[in-house]
């Protein structure tokens, strides 16, 4: 992004300039939109678009995936556990990272040193998630399971600045 001064805002090692940014912006709101639409969209030819999109997914600054309904595809059941760790935290985060029922794991401060959220296709699914892979897994001292009773709100569209 341009600051009034010309200069790029720094993101970590990762510079974003402003033409980067209407990229992300228009690609959040429509992923499959075509470069030939997405370059006059941002001010550039349809191979330069083409160009710049590119090098945001090589750098790792965005990436571009089809996000799908687990409730609407027949599991029946997703819920969050917050899990408390007496060993290296990332590890368990991994381990919990490899499941087939994980779908966003995260390593963080405060009450619980992972998040982990799962999808299962019922109550017995979850349960054995939760008693023969998580709770057994070292260095996992404790959880806190919360089932989903609806979502109100999902989204992939934060604001980039």
């Amino acid at each position: 992004m341009q600051k009034p001064d010309g200069d790029q805002v720094i993101r970590g090692k990762r510079a974003l300039d402003a033409t980067d940014i209407a990229i992300i912006r228009e690609l959040q709101k429509d992923g499959r939109l075509p470069y030939s639409k997405l370059g006059p969209k941002v001010g550039l030819s349809e191979a330069a678009a083409r160009q710049r999109v590119q090098r945001l997914l090589k750098r790792g600054v965005m990436q571009i995936a089809a996000v799908t309904d687990p409730i609407q595809l027949g599991s029946k059941f997703m819920a969050m556990v917050g899990i408390k760790t007496t060993a290296d935290s990332r590890k368990v985060a991994k381990a919990i990272s490899a499941l087939a029922e994980s779908i966003y794991v995260v390593a963080t401060a405060g009450a619980f040193d992972v998040i982990a959220e799962l999808v299962c296709d019922s109550h017995e699914h979850l349960l054995r998630v939760t008693n023969e892979k998580i709770r057994l897994l070292h260095g996992v001292s404790d959880t806190v399971v919360l089932v989903y009773l609806g979502t109100y709100k999902h989204m992939f569209t934060y604001s980039v600045r």
